[in-house]
């Protein structure tokens, strides 16, 4: 009977057993012996085994305890497609990147640090595992497993290094490859502790509970990001986000906020990283036709550079760049060949930590020290742009394209390596919470552990017994920055914002310009130094190139702010003719470019939508008449109160000016003096029949009539003043009355003298009954009844429905009209009418008695003063109607005066000119001889 044999030794994760197993396979049965407590696993060969991985790009150091850490030391990776028609070939990483070079160091540093330091773990020796992952899932998978499985080959589910506890893992970057990896490590409870990846997805811990990570969730960037855009006023912003879960979360994240703060996206485009070219030319394409000025980037560097690239070569230089932390101090992108791109770029950086003797650290790196580790051979490469001939490096990973060699006498020092401690400093972080965790554990006190059987062992613990002290972790950095987890495994938020500037040697540089605090207590959760931005303008001259005198400090704007000219022009003493020009581009640069759809609608105008277009693109319309829009951008307009009217341009209230007839005015003061003039004549005639009462013209016109008849017409003259000035409550109750009264007194006078002369004349024939009307008491009678109707009308109006003084803001749109509301508009066209009543009575009785044969007849007078007073107040009526304000009121003047004046010449006029000028006509004889013709 034949038996094939083959045996394994192997260390299982999810057991905890080592074993040995023997396998004898028969045609009708299979015989299982399990050997325990071997401590090694055989060759492949020897075993089940899926296809041979080749492992490649990866440091380790052996230790007590070690530490797995995962960073993509190279950002891209080469393309080939695949038509297995043949063995596909292997993954090649190229593009070594400084700052995830430095990044992979700081973990190095850390442990270094922590193994010298007899305080922290002491006797305890760290190591590491070290994997570049590339920009690849496929790589971040692979170091996954080949840590988990030992460091030498990949063998899922089994540890092949019984010797060395494996503690966890430091990584990854990207948050898509960190969520492949927690997976993973979650089934084990192993801890991860990323230090740049920022998925929210990342924060629940029913799916990732083993997941930690010292930079801030994306949520709290995205609200950051959404305040700093809406900070400086834009509304209209594009975006571009990677086709991961980074991107697209944090697109969604930051794209809610805008829209709920009332801002527009003029566009969303995917940067397409499966694509060698990124899709950039169709980006490119869409972020030059779109009006939008700000275009945020949620990308990392090594996918938002073939963009940039594209950027550059299409020469697209008016854009504002919004960067996520991902890029935001990128020194790949800070290269002078893509300056006229990204200069003026405003983005979220990590806060940085004091990693105080980092630097010197990483100047002492010299490929000497380690001659196998090809990643410092590929560093000194890019940094000195040289290549190592004794050295095989013919995948060209590095992005220098010279080709003199590098000799090693070069010094790291003298470069133009930029120290980076960023995100440099939360690798630093990540390794020391692993460190104060393990410490915590070392130092754990026999029976008063946490767990059921006391204390863990530090040499053969349980990765979720370490994963009980890396959750409830807490120290403090060099710097005194505390450290700590919350419940789903997020640091406090705590960022720097940074602008791409121009430094004074010409090289582009990330300035600090503000902080973004999460956890402020104020409220305040973004400081921003607002005059030290510098803005992208092309039409703006570089200071700094201009007059290389200047160095960056002395151009930042709060210093600049306070030289005088004089001072500038000291500083510039070898190009002072351009010390003007460099003012303007100071002047010029702090002023914040606007990105909008349409522009901004200036006070006095309102923001009307365009139909099919977002809320963001829209008309501006005038505010319609009466209405103001003190604010730019306003959706709709106000009224003014009711005591104010809109400015020329309807962009404030002024007080509406209050319009009546004052003394002050032209026509007020005309009126006034001629009614005080014409108010003399009447008294004027008065005197002088006085001084010819004893003359025939003067005794035939009854006398005591024409003195009372005069008199009420300097009434009626001066009770028109009542109507100028400033209407008082007295003065609107006494005006009309007043007017009413002086008037029927005055006509009832003419229809008395009227009904005298008719009279008169009537009773000359003998035994005439009618001679007893002749007596002066009768007419004063009739006087007396004709006022006594006029005042009881004027009481019962006083009584019911008193005048009052009114303001009228809907007459005029542009003033304020103060008149006297009559109260009862009836009871003052009854008083009016009863004066016509009056006044059409003694027109008719005049013109009767027009041809009584009399040489001193007043009847025609009369006639032709009643008519002249008629005509006067029947035009009134379409005349008041038609006016407004203060015009009505000089209306009425008028036609008081008018109809006064009527009465004034027609009937008095004649007897003065006799009187005065053909006293030979005021003789009884002229008067009889008329008679008895």
């Amino acid at each position: 009977m034949a038996y094939s044999v083959e045996m394994f030794f192997s260390y299982n994760l999810k057991t905890g057993l080592f074993s040995t197993m023997c396998l004898l396979f028969n045609k009708s049965w299979v015989v299982y012996i399990v050997f325990m407590d071997v401590l090694d696993c055989l060759e492949p060969m020897y075993g089940c085994h899926l296809p041979d991985v080749p492992i490649n790009g990866y440091l380790r150091q052996p230790g007590d305890l070690v530490i797995g850490g995962t960073f993509p030391v190279h950002v891209d990776r080469s393309y080939t497609e695949n038509t297995f028609t043949s063995k596909p070939e292997d993954l090649k990483c190229k593009l070594l990147e400084r700052d995830q070079y430095q990044r992979m160091q700081a973990m190095i540093y850390a442990i270094e640090e922590i193994n010298k330091n007899p305080d922290l773990l002491p006797n305890i020796t760290l190591g590491y595992h070290i994997f570049d992952t590339c920009p690849i899932l496929r790589r971040a998978m692979e170091g996954t497993l080949w840590m988990l499985s030992g460091g030498k080959e990949i063998i899922p589910n089994y540890r092949c290094e019984p010797t060395v506890t494996f503690a966890g893992i430091v990584g990854d970057s990207a948050s898509t490859r960190s969520i492949l990896m927690a997976h993973i490590l979650g089934l084990y409870r192993y801890p991860q502790i990323s230090y740049f990846s920022t998925s929210p997805t990342l924060s629940n811990r029913k799916i990732f509970p083993s997941f930690f990570r010292t930079i801030p969730s994306d949520v709290f960037q995205s609200r950051g990001l959404a305040n700093l855009i809406l900070y400086f006023g834009w509304s209209w912003v594009g975006f571009l986000a990677n086709d991961n879960d980074y991107g697209q979360l944090s697109l969604q994240a930051i794209k809610q906020e805008l829209i709920n703060a009332g801002a527009c996206v003029a566009f969303i485009e995917t940067i397409m990283t499966g694509q060698a070219n990124r899709n950039a030319p169709h980006i490119v394409k869409v972020i030059k036709g779109s009006t939008a000025k700000v275009v945020v980037v949620l990308s990392s560097n090594p996918e938002f550079l073939p963009v940039v690239e594209e950027l550059a070569r299409q020469n697209v230089t008016d854009r504002i760049w919004i960067a996520s932390e991902a890029w935001s101090t990128s020194t790949l992108l800070s290269k002078e060949k893509y300056q006229h791109v990204l200069v003026g770029t405003l983005g979220f950086a990590v806060h940085g930590g004091q990693l105080i003797g980092f630097a010197q650290y990483i100047y002492s790196l010299h490929p000497s020290k380690a001659p196998n580790n090809s990643f410092i051979i590929e560093f000194w490469e890019e940094i000195f742009s040289c290549k190592w001939t004794n050295h095989l490096n013919s995948d060209d990973r590095t992005s220098n394209t010279t080709t003199h060699d590098c000799t090693g006498e070069e010094n790291l020092r003298k470069s133009m390596l930029k120290v980076d401690f960023g995100i440099t400093s939360n690798v630093y972080t990540a390794v020391y919470a692993f460190a104060w965790a393990l410490d915590t554990l070392l130092h754990c006190l026999p029976g008063k552990g946490p767990f059921h059987n006391g204390c863990a062992n530090i040499l053969s613990f349980d990765p979720w017994q370490l994963l009980h002290y890396v959750k409830r972790t807490r120290f403090q950095t060099k710097d005194k920055t505390n450290i700590f987890f919350d419940d789903k495994g997020d640091p406090p938020a705590f960022y720097d914002i940074v602008n791409w500037q121009i430094s004074s040697t010409g090289s582009l540089e990330q300035v600090i310009v503000g902080r973004y605090d999460s956890s402020s207590t104020d409220g305040n959760t973004m400081s921003l130094n607002h005059a030290g931005i510098v803005w992208v303008d092309n039409k703006t001259m570089n200071p700094v190139y201009s007059c290389p005198q200047l160095t960056s400090n002395m151009l930042a704007p709060p210093q600049i702010d306070s030289l005088l000219k004089y001072q500038l022009m000291f500083l510039c003493d070898s190009c002072l003719f351009l010390c003007n020009e460099i003012l303007q581009a100071i002047h010029n640069a702090k002023k914040v470019p606007p990105s909008k759809c349409s522009s901004s609608c200036s006070p006095g105008f309102m923001k009307v939508a365009i139909a099919g277009k977002p809320v963001c693109c829209f008309q501006c319309v005038p505010c319609p008449q009466g209405q103001i829009s003190n604010e730019t951008d306003a959706v709709n307009c106000l009224s003014c109160p009711w005591d104010m009217w809109p400015n020329l341009q309807q962009g404030a209230c002024l007080p509406r000016p209050i319009e009546f007839l004052s003394y002050s005015e032209t026509i007020g003061i005309s009126l006034a003096i001629i009614a005080i003039f014409s108010s003399v004549v009447p008294l004027g005639i008065l005197g002088l029949f006085i001084h010819y009462r004893t003359t025939p013209i003067v005794r035939a016109n009854n006398w005591s009539l024409s003195c009372l008849l005069l008199i009420s017409l300097c009434l009626c003259f001066l009770c028109s003043l009542a109507f100028i000035g400033y209407p008082h409550l007295d003065k609107c109750l006494l005006r009309q009355v007043t007017f009413g009264l002086a008037f029927s007194l005055c006509i009832s006078c003419v229809l008395a003298k009227t009904i005298t002369v008719v009279v008169a004349f009537k009773a000359t024939k003998p035994g005439s009954q009618l001679r007893k009307f002749t007596d002066i008491r009768v007419c004063n009678s009739l006087i007396v009844l004709c006022l006594l109707i006029q005042v009881s009308i004027c009481v019962t109006w006083l009584s019911s429905s008193p005048p009052f003084p009114e303001f009228d803001s809907n007459t005029q749109s542009k003033v304020i009209i103060l008149s006297c509301n009559e109260g009862s508009p009836i009871a003052f066209w009854f008083m009016l009418g009863y004066l016509g009543l009056l006044a059409t009575i003694s027109f008719i009785v005049a013109f009767l008695a027009r041809r009584l044969p009399d040489s001193f007849n007043e009847a025609k007078f009369i006639t032709f003063s009643m008519l002249a007073f008629l005509s006067v107040w029947i035009s009134y009526i379409p005349a008041s109607l038609s006016s407004q304000g203060k015009y009505t009121v000089a209306t009425e003047i008028f036609a008081i005066l008018s109809s006064s004046w009527a009465l004034v010449v027609c009937i008095f006029l004649p007897k003065c000119f006799i009187i005065l000028f053909r006293p030979d006509m005021n003789a009884k004889g002229l008067l009889m001889k008329k008679t008895r013709g």
